[in-house]
């Protein structure tokens, strides 16, 4: 009697049943990715964002000839007071982006990343910075509290800081000596 060939053994699925499976499963991921970003659609991408406006105090807490960088690292904002009033500059270097620091004994802000040197006013007079430093917009608010907004920004090389909001006028209040 001769012997009957052997037969390969049975297999759970055959070519064509894999083949089979594998394209349903990638119709059905293909479905599932069209449906999870239809829904993603309906919910809106905001970015809650802290307020660009900050309340400084009252404008009497300021010396004149004083340079403020208490906002330095929090809001990126320096403010200054002079004898006629006050101004607030955007504390990022012109050139690289970095945050400028105030050497009182030198009366300038130097930048530790390239050099660059602005005078209290924010003019750049040394380094590689291509233009001054950016003041902000500074006013009073209801109750007489000095506050600014960084996201409004003057650039000097533009002529906006003869604009109103980019400095604000004014004086002390009797009683209080400007020391």
């Amino acid at each position: 009697m001769a012997d009957k060939p052997e037969t390969p053994p049975a297999t759970l699925w055959s070519r064509r049943d894999a083949v089979r499976r594998s394209g349903w499963a990638m119709v059905w991921s293909s479905i599932t990715v069209a449906v999870v970003g239809a829904i993603r659609l309906l919910y809106p991408r905001v970015h809650f964002l802290p307020p660009t406006t900050v309340v400084l105090g009252s404008p009497d807490q300021f010396a004149v000839d004083e340079i403020a960088t208490k906002w330095k690292k929090s809001h990126n904002l320096i403010v200054v007071r002079n004898a006629k009033g006050f101004y607030a500059l955007r504390a990022i270097c012109t050139h690289l982006g970095c945050i400028p620091n105030w050497k009182p004994a030198e009366d300038k802000f130097k930048c530790p990343c390239h050099g660059s040197g602005f005078r209290r006013t924010g003019i750049h007079f040394e380094g590689p910075a291509p233009r001054p430093l950016e003041r902000l917009k500074i006013f009073l608010d209801e109750e007489g509290q000095l506050v600014v907004d960084t996201a409004v920004r003057f650039g000097q090389e533009k002529g906006e800081w003869d604009r109103k909001d980019a400095f604000l006028p004014y004086k002390a209040r009797r009683g209080r000596s400007e020391a």
